[in-house]
């Protein structure tokens, strides 16, 4: 049997029920291979002034301390965040918090390693607790805590210093690795093990259905994402406002929404373009099935789970060439690749809307990509470094 103890700060809870959530679905996978079992340690970053004065942290302060979560066993201590550091402390403070809490859960659930989801704080936290409990670490790198946080000059020596030390490094596409070992991470001990879509759940229907099935009359492209400059958002927007009688949905929620809403009334799109906010990840299959494309202009990615899920659902995508890209989008079947610009936004559209390639083929391009082979590589990914540090001890 292999434990696994999942360290995570990105997983969904009662008040983000987006958040994380392909840390959710592989953690669910995982679990329902023989031979796994599990349990989750998703901390809370709290800070230590009076909450009431920060509003933006009392869903996360009334969240349970453990719960069950779709079957799984979740724990949610806290740490202490402490604003205005550039997230100097913050890792330390996670390490600290978090070791009593393993020291409880090892009496029944002697974990053999400790898998970080999040290169920060969680990858640098968990090669300490590595330390303290003398087991072998995993730390993931997704994207943003590789290409932004580790420029930051008070926490990049930090994730440097915890890629080497970690057992071994992940990477969820191709791409990604060639940016960890261009940042003098170890590549030797860096392998691409790329995420999972649930074929179940998105699937082609019949698209004049499902736009009718949402109101929709005409052409319709949906963008999936957070409110948030680095998702391209306005450059999508600024593509539609060249393709008339072309609809525009964006599902996400995040703290450029008052920005996108002034460009779209400014751009007189109000009748075209809507902001949906914050859309149940259950709810999105009917609108990827039902549009013609779904478009992201994002500066960077790993590997977005947004196209997977789109592609499964027979929908093209039109994306920029970051991250894995070039692994998911490998013809024209799938969609384009383009530049991040308006022009070359609309271009692509406009051409998948007019010839749009066929729902099954688009389909099928993405066949490889499930939560099965996902958990079967990592949970062997995982026992192998359980397996190395055995050998080492013997």
């Amino acid at each position: 049997m292999l434990r696994v103890l999942v360290l995570s700060t990105l997983f969904p809870d009662a008040t983000r029920p987006n958040f994380g959530i392909f840390v959710e679905r592989q953690s669910l996978a995982l679990a329902e291979r023989p031979d796994v079992a599990l349990r989750i340690v998703a901390p809370r970053g709290l800070p230590p002034a009076p909450l009431d004065r920060l509003p933006h942290y009392r869903g996360l302060a009334r969240l349970p301390e453990r719960e069950t979560w779709k079957g799984l066993q979740v724990y949610r201590p806290r740490f202490a965040n402490y604003p205005g550091t550039g997230g100097r402390f913050h890792a330390r403070a996670l390490a600290d918090a978090v070791t009593p809490l393993l020291r409880e859960i090892r009496r029944d659930f002697a974990f053999d390693v400790i898998n970080a989801e999040f290169f920060f704080p969680d990858g640098v936290a968990a090669v300490e607790l590595g330390r303290r409990f003398g087991v072998p670490v995993s730390i993931k790198a997704r994207g943003s805590d590789i290409h932004s946080w580790s420029g930051k000059p008070a926490v990049g020596g930090q994730i440097r210093a915890a890629a080497h030390a970690a057992d071994g490094l992940l990477a969820v596409s191709e791409a990604m690795r060639d940016d960890m070992t261009a940042l003098g991470l170890p590549g030797d001990r860096t392998e691409c093990i790329v995420t999972g879509v649930d074929f179940a759940r998105f699937a082609p229907r019949d698209r004049g259905e499902a736009k009718a099935a949402l109101g929709v009359t005409g052409p319709l492209v949906l963008s999936v994402g957070a409110l948030i400059p680095l998702k391209g958002h306005q450059i999508v927007i600024d593509a539609i406002a060249t393709m008339p009688g072309v609809a525009l949905w964006i599902a996400g929620e995040g703290p450029y929404r008052a920005q996108l809403a002034a460009q779209i009334a400014r751009l007189g799109l109000g009748d075209r373009v809507r902001l949906l906010g914050s859309v149940a990840h259950a709810e999105l299959p009917p609108m990827l099935a039902a549009a013609d494309a779904m478009a992201l202009a994002s500066e960077r990615e790993g590997l977005a789970n947004a196209w997977l899920e789109a592609l499964a659902s027979g929908t093209p995508v039109v994306i920029p060439d970051v991250g894995g890209a070039r692994q998911v989008v490998r013809d024209a079947v799938g969609g384009r690749i383009v530049p991040r610009t308006p022009d070359a936004f609309a271009a692509a559209l406009t051409a998948l809307i007019a010839a749009p390639p066929e729902a099954a083929a688009v389909r099928a391009s993405v066949e490889p990509f499930t939560w099965a082979a996902n958990s079967a590589r990592l949970q062997g990914f995982l026992a192998r470094l359980v397996a190395d540090r055995q050998r080492a001890a013997a």
